[in-house]
């Protein structure tokens, strides 16, 4: 299931046009193996969202998110931050992302990372 844990919104007008972005975090759970056991972890990802306007009249959604980021909120919380400063669009999540959330993945490594999920 996901949650969603945090969200920014900015809205950009160009002439006739508005642009209205959501940038989320938005929690998930994974199931990791260590040694012989499977232990559930929470991580997290980022969703974005835009709506075009014209004269008031929506006119296109773009919707993009990229799940289990990393297990630590506070990094992805900064990617968040990238996202909403620079005005990305959904369109390009991936490609400005990319490099960050691979350099991300060595945080499912590190047991000190990692906050398990209680049933």
């Amino acid at each position: 299931m996901m949650v969603v844990m945090e969200c920014l919104t900015r809205s950009i007008a160009d002439g006739e046009m508005t642009y209205t972005y959501f940038y989320r975090i938005v929690k998930h759970e994974v199931q990791l193996e260590e040694n012989t056991s499977i232990i559930k972890v929470q991580t997290y990802g980022i969703e974005a969202e835009r709506y075009d306007y014209n004269n008031g009249t929506l006119v296109n959604i773009e919707r993009d998110c990229i799940n289990n980021i990393g297990p630590q909120r506070h990094k992805v919380h900064n990617l968040l931050k990238l996202l909403y400063d620079n005005a990305v669009s959904p369109i390009h999540l991936v490609d400005v992302l990319g490099v960050y959330v691979d350099e991300q993945v060595s945080d499912f490594c590190s047991n000190e990372n990692m906050v398990a999920v209680q049933n």
